[in-house]
């Protein structure tokens, strides 16, 4: 596992062997490059932000801080004091005319001097919309690169479910996709499975399938016929593994039926995935009757260690299980058992972050090395206000930014990227705790993201707090034989006085007083000071718990992947204002509950 980490480095470091794996020698200079870079993480990110200006210079969004002045000829810390003093912290909405002008055919170098050709689309899950970001072919070299290095051996399979989105085209002419899809679709992934010979179990028209359920149901197949090759479970975030597990709970019988006739189930139309897939799968009686004892056996103990029952000779599970993956942790640990769960690495669509230097750790004691040459860095210090109930005021005090040498551990802060890709001083919304250091190199924590705040008045939660409540919560319900299957949440402020309600999609037969029970459980969970005393006062309702009807997340999946998101890529949004998205939650809720916590 090790290896996955240092093969992240490598390719930081841009150091590539000739068959495209790392052996001893690469290994020990890889170490080597960030053992050096590292030591040195201050000198590399001054290096590293004259790199960004100086191919930068005169792009219109930087000569409109900059005016005309010759940066080419400054020095380097000179020239990061000046870029610090000059250009301004931005958000999304500060980059968005640009980058539409680009959308729209602009060829004027505008954030870049490289052309830029494609943009990235962001999930959307976070804000409801999906975000255009630049696309370079920096972003490909370094962003996009680091989705599919595995350490497996030659010949070994990856059972990856991995899903792209439909690629559009703008008004002038650039395409624009998911990240995971832009790599997915370029030359760059079919010549890696080339070189290391390690191959995913399924082919491109299942992954470029634009129906992510038929995808799913060919995943499984494919990675079922391919059992004994396969080494490795993956996909980009944890929801998309349970996602799948969840759905072969469902259907194992008809998959069995296909692997033992080799036929293809009717539930998949789409000609060329059938075509693909018929191509390669044959009859196989004897291991479809091996995997149905396997599948009636698990089912008797709630699919329990299924994933190393199916696949006896993978090493380990892969994937992003950190931030808003975590709910999903307790279902992934219950199908793989003993497997290892290796947390993948830091990073958005916007760029790559930092490197998981200890994948042997628990996923919920992760945190991760930043990577000093992938973008220049900044950190604004964020400090808890004292709540002043009489004006209302509530959050964080925000102290200027500092650069990556300079910050503490211990101290949150909310991370700021400059970027190859043209985008300069960017706050990405992301709230990190400095854990330690490797080296000069701060390793870090992800905590939230500050869009996803809980508030009705004085009251602030975080996507964290909200979680830790749901936890709670959830132990009372598993107490009593129940299963979260997912959650979100909504403040409601139409009518006084408001309050927060969570939507619970659960499974098994559960009292009305232990859901009761667990509503309370919630509120009483929420500590911020503000909460407590609003909920004292009533100036803040009692907490409504919403059980909505089985699939109803399914059906909130399906709304997001119909406006264009990638399954890869989806995180269920943890607290929404998206009134679709509130019409299908109340549409599906079946009972309510009021908390008596504060009675």
């Amino acid at each position: 596992m090790l290896l996955r980490s240092l093969q992240r480095l490598m390719e930081a470091a841009q150091v590539v062997t000739s068959n495209g794996n790392a052996d001893g020698d690469y290994q020990y200079e890889i170490i080597s490059w960030f053992d050096s870079v590292s030591k040195n993480a201050a000198m590399v990110q001054t290096e590293t932000l004259g790199q960004i200006l100086h191919l930068n210079y005169g792009v219109e969004y930087l000569k409109k801080w900059f005016g005309d002045m010759k940066i080419q000829d400054m020095d380097a810390c000179a020239l990061e004091s000046l870029y610090a003093s000059l250009v301004p912290l931005a958000s999304h909405a500060d980059f968005e005319p640009f980058i539409q002008r680009i959308a729209d055919g602009d060829t004027a170098p505008i954030l870049t001097q490289q052309p830029i050709t494609t943009l990235s689309l962001s999930s959307g899950t976070t804000e409801g919309r999906q975000k255009l970001l630049p696309f370079t072919r920096h972003s490909s070299q370094t962003t996009l690169h680091i989705y599919r290095v595995y350490p497996i051996r030659e010949g070994g399979r990856i059972l990856e479910f991995i899903y792209s989105s439909k690629q559009l085209k703008t008004k002038g002419g650039l395409t624009a996709g998911t990240a995971t899809t832009h790599y997915y679709a370029s030359e760059e992934f079919n010549i890696k499975q080339e070189k290391t010979k390690s191959f995913t179990c399924s082919p491109q028209e299942v992954i470029f399938g634009v129906a992510y359920k038929q995808s799913t149901y060919c995943h499984l197949l494919l990675g079922l016929l391919f059992w004994d090759e396969v080494e490795l479970i993956a996909s980009t975030f944890a929801y998309s593994i349970v996602q799948a597990f969840a759905t072969f709970e469902e259907q194992w019988e008809e998959i069995c039926s296909d692997i033992k006739d080799g036929t293809l189930s009717s539930r998949i139309t789409l000609p060329r995935m059938r075509k693909a897939v018929l191509d390669i799968i044959s009859p196989s009686p004897c291991l479809a009757s091996q995997i149905e004892a396997i599948c009636r056996d698990s089912k008797a103990s709630n699919w329990y260690g299924i994933v190393p029952r199916l696949w006896p000779n993978a090493k380990y599970v892969y994937s992003i299980m950190t931030g808003s993956m975590q709910p999903y942790l307790k279902k992934l640990k219950h199908y793989a058992a003993s497997l290892p769960l290796v947390s993948a690495d830091y990073g958005s669509t916007e760029g790559w972050i930092g490197v998981n230097l200890d994948p042997c750790l628990p996923p919920e004691d992760v945190n991760f090395a930043v990577i000093p040459t992938f973008s220049y860095f900044e950190f604004i210090p964020l400090n808890k206000k004292k709540q002043d109930l009489t004006s209302g005021t509530v959050g964080y005090i925000e102290d200027e930014p500092v650069p990556l040498s300079q910050v503490k551990i211990g101290q949150e802060y909310e991370l700021v990227l400059t970027t190859f890709t043209g985008l300069y001083r960017y706050r990405l919304g992301d709230v990190v705790e400095v854990a330690g250091f490797h080296n000069g190199t701060p390793k870090l924590n992800f905590i939230f993201r500050r869009e996803l705040i809980l508030t009705v008045n004085i009251d602030k939660n975080t996507e964290n707090d909200l979680q830790l409540a749901v936890e709670r919560g959830s132990e009372v319900l598993n107490k009593y034989g129940g299963e979260l299957v997912d959650f979100t949440s909504h403040a409601e402020v139409m009518h006084q006085p408001g309050h927060y309600m969570i939507y619970w999609e659960i499974k098994g037969e559960v009292e009305e007083r232990v859901l009761g029970e667990c509503c309370g459980v919630m509120d009483a969970s929420f500590v911020d000071h503000g909460y407590v005393v609003s909920r004292r006062t009533s100036s803040i309702g009692p907490l409504e718990l919403c059980i909505v009807e089985t699939g109803t997340f399914n059906k909130v999946l399906d709304y997001f992947i119909g406006n264009g998101a990638a399954l890869g890529q989806f995180k269920t949004p943890r607290c929404t204002n998206n009134h679709i998205l509130l019409r299908i939650l109340n549409l599906c809720t079946i009972k309510r509950f009021h908390s008596t916590a504060y009675n």
